[in-house]
């Protein structure tokens, strides 16, 4: 630590106080560019500065800053949230700043020892001290108060992130690698944004390995996109990266590749690292108009709220349309009411074939439509997976559930789904892996909304219309005129397919045989005419 007499104390502050709030100029003057450690360098790369102006630009107690940067490796980010973090402190007393990223490790052995070279660096160090998890005013009536934390989120615990409020001057959010931070803990901090007059800045960094959750969305397209300023930053367009090592990963993987553009353009992937089904595929699903034949089959697929929070769903897919009819999505309905609605719908499109998960409360509306004379087919998400080779196309599944939601995936290449971001959410949103017998296993409905994702209830409603192959037939989905009950005359020759007039033709035929053959016995002659 560096001692400063009153006068180099006085005039370090009111250097300082000159950049409260121009963080660039903050950075071109608070580090010795072209000296040292840092003769090869000149100030920050141009993507960096953009970032930097856009803090200057925004920056204001009455409006929040949100700026979510999408980049490869090796452009600098964390050298950037170093900078960020130093010049928060350095020229607004009593600044709050919160630093967390997707590991306790990448805090512990990146984001933490970069700080901490710039911290070494910097000419406001004097007034600062770098703790393992902390950086602190040396004032110690300030120790609480004037601070940067390292605090690894959890999410058993994301109400560690709702305190963070400094009322009246500057608060600061800072995550490194977001894309791999699970939504709750994004939900949770929003708290802080609410405070009135205060300079409030949340700035998200990190490459997008997913292409769902909150980082995803707070770029264009994203439901969340409105809120926030997004970048992306190319790998190849920073001064220091290794260029020649970025041409063989373009020559090996393609520079269209989901593995470059993740790592290198800094672009969400079609397919997220350990997505099941892709955003792509459900993009084209939704955008997609085809028809369903004739004889397709018309299925109805049921997945039963089992929690506050869930929702029961009903879904119609008559081949590969399961747009036109909407789904139905019920809340707060015991199992009787559940099933009336089944039964209603089945009667109302006189539905070929029924399917209900009846695990745990879907056992009860299996039971009520059952006993109400509706023929239904339970499914036990948690069974063994049954169907062929054939249909699988050679794919192994833990479970029943993963079974059906491989076939809805190759469905999904030629289907059409409605057209609704909830529905896109759930089919992206479960993650899968392989379990001891390399067999696929999803992500369960517990583990998704431990890491802030919806259950996907309307997804498992499509899902489960997969469960057993049901036949094609002429009068699929009801489309046609019912059988009378009865007939009013009986023609046993018309059953036989024959015309009434060679019915009467053949009868008098045989009645002449019969006359000719007796006519000695009877003594007489009949002649019948045909009708």
């Amino acid at each position: 630590m560096v001692d400063l007499d009153a006068k180099e104390l006085d005039d370090l502050l009111s250097g300082l106080a000159l950049y409260h709030n121009d963080p660039l100029g903050f950075v071109q003057h608070a580090f010795p560019w072209g000296e040292g450690e840092l003769s090869r360098a000149s100030g920050p790369e141009v993507w960096q500065a953009e970032i930097l102006t856009l803090i200057r630009d925004g920056l204001s107690p009455d409006k929040a800053v949100a700026i979510a940067v999408a980049s490869g490796h090796g452009i600098g980010k964390s050298a950037l949230i170093s900078w960020i973090i130093l010049w928060s402190l350095s020229t607004e007393t009593d600044t709050r700043v919160v630093v967390t990223a997707n590991t306790e490790s990448q805090l512990r052995t990146k984001t933490w020892p970069e700080l901490a070279k710039w911290y070494r660096l910097c000419v406001a160090r004097p007034l600062f001290k770098l703790e393992a998890t902390s950086l602190l005013s040396i004032d110690v009536d300030h120790v609480k108060t004037w601070r940067a934390d390292m605090i690894p989120w959890s999410e058993r615990n994301p109400e560690a992130f709702a305190g963070l409020h400094n009322q009246g001057r500057r608060v600061v959010m800072l995550y490194d690698e977001g894309s791999a931070i699970p939504d709750i803990i994004f939900e949770t901090s929003e708290g802080f944004m609410s405070d009135a007059d205060t300079e409030r800045l949340w700035l998200v960094f990190g490459n997008p390995t997913r292409s769902t959750g909150r980082f995803r969305e707070c770029f264009p397209g994203g439901r969340h996109a409105a809120s926030w300023i997004s970048r992306q930053v190319d790998s190849r367009s920073i001064s220091f990266t290794n260029k020649d090592r970025l041409r063989e990963l373009a020559d090996a993987y393609g520079e269209d590749s989901d593995y470059f553009r993740v790592r290198v353009k800094g672009e969400f992937p079609r397919v997220g690292a350990i997505e099941f089904i892709s955003a792509a595929v459900v993009a084209e699903a939704r955008a997609r108009d085809t028809e369903s034949q004739t004889f397709d089959p018309l299925i109805i697929g049921v997945d039963v709220a089992r929690f506050g929070d869930d929702e029961t769903v009903i879904v119609v897919r008559k081949g590969r349309d399961a747009r036109s009819y909407s789904a139905v999505r019920l809340r707060g309905l015991d199992t009787m009411q559940v099933a009336s609605r089944v039964i209603e719908t089945a009667q109302t499109l006189r539905a070929d074939t029924v399917f209900i998960d009846e695990g745990g409360v879907g056992g009860g509306v299996v039971d009520r439509c059952r006993q109400l004379r509706l023929f239904v087919l339970g499914v036990q998400f948690g069974g063994k997976a049954d169907r062929s080779d054939l249909v699988t196309q050679g794919e192994r599944y833990a479970n029943k559930r993963a079974e059906i939601w491989g076939t809805m995936r190759a469905w999904l290449l030629g289907g059409m789904i409605e057209d609704n971001d909830d529905l896109r959410d759930q089919l992206v949103g479960p993650s899968y892996g392989f379990n001891a017998r390399d067999e696929i296993q999803l992500e369960r409905k517990e583990d998704m909304r431990r890491r802030g994702i919806p259950s996907p209830d309307w997804a498992d409603a499509l899902a489960i219309t997969f469960a057993y192959p049901v036949m094609p037939n002429e009068m699929a989905g009801g489309e046609h005129v019912p059988a009378p009950m009865y007939v009013t005359e009986y023609n046993p020759y018309e059953a036989a397919g024959l015309s009434a007039r060679v019915a009467v033709a053949a009868l008098a035929r045989a009645l002449e045989v019969i006359l000719m053959n007796n006519r000695r016995r009877f003594d007489l002659m009949i002649v019948v005419q045909p009708v």
